[in-house]
């Protein structure tokens, strides 16, 4: 089998052809080298438009293969960074691919012939360099990225968030005819409706997008970058009082959420005497009774107790108890507390002074200087301060969460019997956390910490 030399030429952007890096130039100077040195066999081997930070390019991956094959005798560059930008891929090259099929590698620009000693020692040290200058490429690519940021004006690249589009002139983002999905996905999501229904009902492709925007901390005005949040120039879609309610109910334990067809009670009821689930049973013409799944003996799993002796209690009736005191509730005054802290930028707060408690002990670790105590002592003061602000801003919240439950109930109670179903659901999903039903006594959980009592003859 007869070998050729592979002339390999890479050029990333048309840009480099100023600096004499252009495909042409380079095949000018790898030709004459061939001339010169009375080489004949020959073929090019031409990524254009690709970085040389890796090897997932085409003609050097048709380059390795022919080399492995036994099919080259010699690999000429016009410049060791035209082979690859990156260390470890440029010794992978020469130690791995390179020698252990006997070929050699020429570097016309630095002069290296790795047939000479001499020329693979030079190989480690250039190859350092043209690390180096990728690497100092990329800090300062980042610097001017962060300065961007720090000055609220939209980092670019990947996708344009969902309700906005780049304005590449201003270097901001600009609401878009999907604003008011995206307010409107709030709206629905904070009033009880599942993330499903949410994206059946607004034509959107896939429920996961909906959570996806829901998390999307961009749609307050801010930017994310690099883990550290900016006050950004665009206008936000939603306040941030709504945004950090989404993510505690996003975070929040699964509840029962309203459907359409279901009761308004399913999901909500557990047995007195068990614990076991309850659920409607369709009983005559008297309508549904609720029914512990301990006497229930087709669905074991579900059986706490086979001697269960709660022998349930007409729907009907309980709706009627549990609405009545929703009613109740609604009508008493409701808590003003003022928020002191925002919950999510406490949290923040905290997980900084978390990595940088972190830090210190895996230097203390490293090298026990007793001087990094101090310091070490004074970010656990830090954390702990954290950790107490993020308790009362969530301790708020929670507060000011329980004050808009009970403001929904009195907005829409006055209107009940105009809602419909899955409307009646959300609204006692909102304020009910568990009914426990033992015999006629009914004991209503809400989810703000106010407790009902009814009983039922």
């Amino acid at each position: 089998m007869s070998k050729h030399t592979a002339l390999y030429l890479r050029v990333s952007t048309e840009a480099q052809a100023d600096e004499g890096y252009s495909l042409a130039a380079q095949a000018e100077k790898l030709e004459a080298y061939c001339r010169m040195k009375g080489v004949s066999a020959f073929k090019r081997y031409v990524d254009g438009g690709f970085s040389g930070s890796n090897l997932s390019r085409p003609a050097m991956g048709e380059l390795i293969e022919k080399i492995r094959t036994g099919e080259v005798e010699r690999v000429v560059v016009y410049k060791l960074d035209r082979l690859s930008r990156s260390q470890k891929d440029t010794l992978y090259l020469i130690e791995d691919v390179f020698l252990p099929h006997g070929v050699d590698f020429v570097s016309i620009n630095e002069n290296i012939d790795t047939g000479s000693p001499y020329g693979r020692a030079m190989i480690g040290i250039l190859s350092a360099f043209a690390q180096l200058e990728r690497e100092n490429i990329f800090l300062r690519t980042r610097m001017g990225m962060v300065e961007r940021v720090k000055q609220g004006y939209w980092p670019g690249g990947g996708k344009i968030p969902f309700g906005y589009d780049y304005d590449a002139q201003k270097g901001v983002l600009v609401p878009n005819s999907d604003a008011d999905t995206v307010r409107e996905i709030y709206a629905r999501y904070l009033e009880g409706q599942s993330t499903g229904r949410i994206a059946r009902d607004l034509g959107l492709k896939y429920e996961h997008l909906v959570k996806q925007i829901l998390r999307r901390e961009s749609n307050t005005g801010v930017i994310v970058y690099k883990d550290e949040v900016y006050p950004g120039r665009h206008e936000p879609l939603v306040d941030r009082e709504t945004f950090d309610r989404a993510q505690r109910r996003l975070c929040a334990p699964n509840r029962p959420r309203a459907a359409e067809g279901g009761k308004l009670l399913t999901g909500l009821l557990v047995c007195g005497h068990c614990g076991a689930k309850m659920r409607y049973q369709k009983w005559g013409n008297a309508g549904d009774k609720l029914v512990c799944y301990s006497r229930d003996k087709s669905k074991p799993h579900l059986v706490h107790d086979i001697n269960c002796p709660n022998r349930g209690v007409m729907a009907e009736e309980v709706e009627r108890v549990v609405v009545r005191d929703l009613c109740r509730l609604s009508a008493e005054p409701l808590p003003v507390r003022v928020r002191q802290n925002d919950e999510a930028s406490c949290r923040r707060i905290l997980e900084k002074a978390q990595r940088k408690l972190r830090r210190l002990y895996e230097l203390y670790a490293e090298a026990e200087d007793d001087t990094l105590l101090s310091t070490i002592q004074k970010a656990k003061r830090e954390q702990q301060r954290a950790e107490n602000a993020l308790h009362e801003a969530e301790h708020a919240q929670q507060v000011q969460d329980d004050t808009a439950a009970l403001q929904a109930l009195r907005t829409i109670g006055a209107s009940w019997d105009g809602l419909n179903t899955v409307q009646r659901q959300s609204l006692v999903r909102a304020c009910v956390d568990h009914i426990v039903l033992q015999n006629d006594k009914i004991e209503v959980f809400y989810a703000f910490d106010a407790t009902g009592r009814e009983q039922v003859g």
